[in-house]
């Protein structure tokens, strides 16, 4: 019996599918000499700090740094029941094997190995490796099994890169958030990011507008321009000279450009696009093109390259040909297309996957059915395909250049000479609903010209127009600026380049947007004042795409076999060691600027201080109280509800609140009052909270 471990229930349940193991079970299926189970993500993790010492639950600097020394890993609750069948299954006496099913990378590596190494496991294990969830995809793979030890370096790698982000992100945010009373997440890839976001606001905020003024001449039909000019009196004096005039074409010159199909997507490109074109963010686009995946009409999303291999071309060849039956906005060029599908092909840059393409699967199946989010998607990815495997689009370039009065206008054109590609993406748009943000302005050709020719009595005139600061970063430039950011730093061979993976960046986007540091105003993503001041207080090594460049060239060369990861960690430890012990002290100046102006939701029962909101309570602004009320207490999670700032007020202005059951008032882990509502209906339920000296509770 073999065992066949997957990341997911929904690939585990497809896999068992195609090798027969057909019998369901309680969390895993059986059959045909196979059992297939599977891990929910990431099922073995990181243990929290205090499960070194319990001393570690409450934050000092006195405490830091944090190394540990034995490494020690844990499984969540919600989580522990799965862990339990796999390791029953690894112990089964039946099992002689394993396959190692998991999604083919470095972190899909990582998943498996925890969970082997947590359990005890000795037995040998096999690797699958797929860029598909076709059922000949996965025939093939089983077919192709690799010796489970041939991804030792890359399980190095992995395991190198998960525990020095845990020793930057439990150091950094525990050092930072105790210097200045507040909660601030720090992380190597998530600081450098809200870097970003931060600096461009700054730009924006110091940008001085200047008007500019740019000179004009009509020549019968053509509005030729001057260069921009900041002195009016120098753009006045010039359409001056100009106007009534002769304009002579001094030089006419033509060159045939030619704008190649874009590659395939990744899955940067395509968060871009989507955000672009949908307005989706990063996140939503990852989730809609998983399950497409999981319904088998798209190939592995969590990919970073935007090439397939040779041994695909056929397979390619016939995916467009499904593609120009199945979609609508295919029929307007579908006989003249001449797919070339080896334009897209190119073994050398591919890595753990291929680009992101339809499946065959997608000529059975109903798009209808699908969510309205996934069928955009699975458009795009189909256009994009057609797109790359189309013939390069040609025009003329013509640009006419002017002298009159001894100044120089130029006019420019198009010709178009064939649509290539562009017929295909105009296509899709066509079919869009609503027209995108970036829809391209044609440029249109210019009349029949001759060099030498004049144009008497031409008018001049002058355009007045102001200078423009960079615009706010949205999902799609900012994940651009995030693939991009310390490549200069990084090898051109390293695994994972820029910020983040393609898989995580949206992660990172979403946890600075729920942890108070970003903010989106419809597709922009703009720094909070929080933000701001956090990336103002930490070094530049933390906020810098350089530590992400320096990392991901060492786990490059552990996973190639030729660096060690005893190496690697000890430099990780000794930049930690470093980055605390030389934290300058913090005035109470520098701490006051996470002093922000929060709305007052009351006054604290216990010392009379303002009361504020976080995310997760409402606390008293005086430290050394500590009264604080949870939003996620016990009472108001078993009613599926939670404290809200109306609530709250009421409670602590007059005693009265519409509500039943029993709530709670925490300080620490110590009960300062507990307060019993009544069930009585819309009738209001009158208590009075009274507190000993030391904090303890009487009835009220």
């Amino acid at each position: 019996m073999k065992l066949v471990i997957a990341e997911k229930p929904s690939v585990a349940r497809t896999i068992a599918g195609v090798i027969g193991a057909d019998e369901l079970k309680d969390g895993y299926c059986e059959g045909n000499g196979y059992l297939v189970s599977w891990c929910i993500g990431h099922l073995v993790e990181p243990a929290h700090a205090e499960v070194y010492d319990p001393k570690y639950a409450k934050w000092t600097k006195e405490d830091l740094p944090i190394i540990p020394d034995i490494w020690h890993y844990v499984i969540s609750k919600a989580k522990q029941k799965q862990y339990s069948i796999l390791k029953e299954l690894m112990r089964r006496a039946d099992v002689e094997s394993l396959i190692c099913a998991t999604d083919a990378g470095r972190e899909g590596e990582l998943i498996f190995r925890l969970v082997y190494k947590q359990a005890g496991c000795k037995k040998p294990f096999s690797r699958l490796w797929i860029s598909s969830m076709e059922d000949s995809a996965i025939k093939q793979g089983f077919d192709a099994l690799k010796d489970g030890t041939e991804y030792d370096n890359l399980y190095a790698s992995a395991l190198c890169r998960s525990k020095a982000d845990w020793l930057v992100g439990i150091n950094a945010t525990r050092l930072y958030s105790v210097l200045y009373n507040g909660s601030l997440n720090v992380g190597r890839v998530q600081s450098p990011t809200l870097a970003m976001i931060v600096q461009r606001a700054e730009q924006i905020r110091d940008f001085v507008k200047e008007k500019y003024y740019v000179p004009h001449i009509q020549c019968g039909e053509i509005d030729a321009t001057g260069e921009k000019i900041f002195d009016p009196a120098e753009a006045e004096k010039i359409t001056a000279a100009c106007d009534k005039q002769q304009a002579v074409l001094r030089s006419l010159i033509s060159e045939s450009k030619t704008a190649r199909p874009p590659k395939l997507y990744d899955l940067t490109s395509l968060q871009r696009d989507a955000n672009r074109i949908y307005g989706y963010t990063a996140q939503q686009t990852l989730d809609y093109v998983q399950n497409l995946y999981e319904k088998k009409l798209t190939t592995y999303p969590r990919t970073d390259s935007q090439y397939l291999t040779h041994d695909m071309t056929d397979t390619a060849a016939e995916i467009v040909k499904v593609v120009l039956l199945k979609l609508s906005f295919a029929e307007s060029f579908r006989e003249e297309l001449k797919p070339n599908v080896s334009q897209t092909v190119n073994d050398k840059k591919v890595s753990d996957h291929h680009a992101i393409i339809p499946t065959v699967e997608l000529g059975a199946a109903d798009l209808t059915a699908l969510p309205s989010g996934e069928r955009n998607l699975l458009y795009m990815v189909a256009s994009r395909l057609v797109c790359a495997v189309s013939g390069p689009h040609t025009f003329e370039a013509v640009t006419a250049e002017f002298d009159c009065a001894g100044h120089a206008f130029a006019a420019k054109g198009r010709v178009v000479t064939a649509e290539g590609w562009k017929a295909v993406d105009r296509a899709f748009r066509s079919s869009l609903k609503e027209k995108p943000d970036d829809e391209e302005k044609e440029m249109p050709p210019l009349p029949q010209l001759t060099e030498g020719q004049a144009f008497d009595n031409v008018q001049a005139s002058t355009s007045e127009s102001w200078t423009t600061p960079p615009k706010p970063y949205t999902e799609d430039t900012l994940l651009a600026a995030m693939e991009r950011a310390g490549n200069e730093d990084t090898d051109t061979e390293a695994e994972r380049r820029g910020l983040g993976t393609p898989a995580t960046r949206a992660g990172v986007i979403e946890k600075l947007v729920q942890k108070g540091f970003a903010s989106r105003k419809g597709k922009q993503l703009i720094s909070t004042e929080r933000g701001a001041a956090l990336i103002s207080v930490l070094p530049e090594k933390l906020t810098s795409p350089k530590l992400t460049a320096e990392w991901e060239n060492a786990l490059t060369e552990i996973a190639r076999g030729k660096s060690g990861a005893a190496e690697f960690m000890d430099g990780i430890a000794a930049y930690i060691r470093e980055l605390v012990e030389t934290v300058p002290e913090v005035t109470d100046e520098q701490r006051s600027r996470f002093n922000f102006d929060k709305p007052v939701i009351g006054l604290c029962p216990r010392c009379g201080g303002n009361v504020h909101e976080s995310r997760t309570n409402f606390y008293c602004s005086n430290k050394d109280c500590g009264f604080v009320m949870w939003k996620n207490d016990k009472f108001f999670r078993d009613k599926k509800t939670s404290l809200t700032p109306r609530m709250a007020t009421e409670l602590l202005k007059s005693g009265r609140v519409k509500a039943k059951g029993l709530y709670s008032v925490k300080t620490g882990k110590k009960y300062d009052a507990q307060i019993v509502l009544a069930d009585t209906g819309d009738k209001y339920v009158n208590f009075k909270l009274e507190f000993e000296q030391k904090g303890k509770a009487t009835k009220g």
